[in-house]
């Protein structure tokens, strides 16, 4: 063999060499599309799991170790699993307290702060009840509670419509021959937007209410007016003056109405009328002003309430959180209210049901999330209505244990 044949036998068993030695074996684009997918699904699924044994071992930590939240002795309205991964927000008993505490002000809470019950100077109780709130079973607590404690459980006389604005002259002939009228410790309910006793040039009562979820209660007037035991009832004690819906409007869908834009369903911001759908709940601790109080999902509005609340009302509670509700009740307006708890509880089953629509649906996310949009000053207020009622709990449990300042 030449030199020149051999050097190019060796260049070609060289490039064989390196041919495989450098060889590439393509895969096939739709096993790499799946290989790919595999490890973000398994990614995924590591992420989901964690995430989930995070959230259980959240729960574990806030049933099992002793906390803040179990010192202030809550015997209801604690921390379920569904609210455990939000414990710490302040819209709740346990996030109130911790907010008290990591600002300072809890080692400075008193209920003398937020007693207005010696403001009052008469022995007489008012409810200017919030519609859709629960009150028909306040009603029944106190008429309980009256036979108890030796006071006179009234209320006004139904009618057709409800006066809940008034003017001045009717106001204060209202309160003379109706709130006041009693020789003895009484209590007076009614739907009526809140009266400036000062205005009025009379003494203050002593005010109370109820709230409830804003988004909750609108669901809850809807189908309530097409209760067929309430149109029933209506009937019954109006007679000819009602007059019965259509079948279209009695099967109406709640979840539909609110997507359709219907106009039932459409809460316009700053809107003057529609009174008669209950959907202003400030209404009711705004007051009687008009140009003030009437303009839905007004900043305006939702201020004055707030400072009527602070400055007036003795007790603003909500059954969402019962057993605060009772025990604040109980240590602040103790000539009312004394063994409110054990009443309360002893008749829960009959209590629970007065007014109790069981056929009402369950309202769509997707409803709930329009809603809120619209009502992001009633819901405001509804928050810092229960922030106030959960500082004076937490004040009640210093005042047993003082001890819990310095947790």
């Amino acid at each position: 063999m030449s030199l020149n044949a051999e050097r190019s036998y060796k260049m070609k068993l060289r490039d064989v060499e390196n041919a495989f030695k450098y060889r590439r074996i393509p895969y096939p684009k739709r096993s790499v599309e799946l290989i790919a997918l595999l490890a973000i699904s398994c990614t995924f699924f590591l992420f989901m799991h964690t995430n989930k044994l995070n959230s259980r071992l959240k729960e574990m930590e806030v049933k099992l170790q002793p906390s803040e939240f179990s010192a202030l002795g809550l015997t209801g309205n604690h921390i379920s699993g569904h609210d455990a991964g939000k414990h710490d927000d302040i819209n709740t008993l346990h996030g109130t307290f911790q907010y008290l505490k990591s600002t300072g002000q809890l080692k400075h809470l008193t209920t003398a702060q937020l007693n207005n019950t010696p403001r009052a100077q008469v022995d007489t109780l008012f409810f200017n009840r919030v519609t859709k709130s629960g009150s028909e079973k306040m009603m029944e607590l106190l008429k309980i509670l009256g036979k108890r404690l030796n006071f006179e459980a009234r209320r006004d006389v139904e009618g057709f419509y409800e006066v809940v604005i008034m003017h001045d002259s009717y106001a204060k002939n209202f309160v003379r021959t109706e709130v006041f009228n009693s020789s003895k410790a009484s209590s007076y309910t009614k739907h009526v937007a809140f009266l400036d006793f000062d205005q009025l040039d009379e003494p203050w009562p002593i005010y109370i209410n109820l709230v409830r979820d804003p988004v909750e209660r609108l669901v809850s007037w809807f189908y309530y007016v097409r209760a067929p035991w309430h149109l029933a009832e209506r009937k019954e004690m109006f007679g000819d003056a009602i007059v019965l819906p259509s079948i279209d409007w009695l099967k109406k869908d709640f979840n539909r109405c609110i997507e359709e834009r219907d106009p039932e369903c459409v809460y316009e911001q700053m809107e003057l009328g529609n009174l008669g759908d209950h959907r202003r709940q400030s209404l009711y601790l705004c007051g009687q002003n008009m140009a003030v109080c009437m303009p839905f999902n007004s900043h305006e509005t939702m201020q004055r309430a707030k400072k009527n609340v602070e400055e007036h009302y003795a007790v603003v509670g909500t059954w969402e959180d019962t057993n605060t509700t009772l025990s604040v009740l109980e240590g602040y307006i103790p000539r009312f209210f004394t063994g409110a708890k054990d009443e309360y509880y002893a008749l829960k089953k009959s209590l629970g049901n007065v007014n109790r629509n069981t056929y009402r649906p369950r309202i769509s996310d997707k409803a709930r999330a329009v809603l809120s949009q619209n009502l992001t000053r009633e819901i405001e207020l509804y928050q810092f209505i229960r922030h106030r009622l959960y500082k004076q709990y937490i004040a009640l449990q210093l005042e047993k244990n003082p001890k819990l300042r310095d947790l």
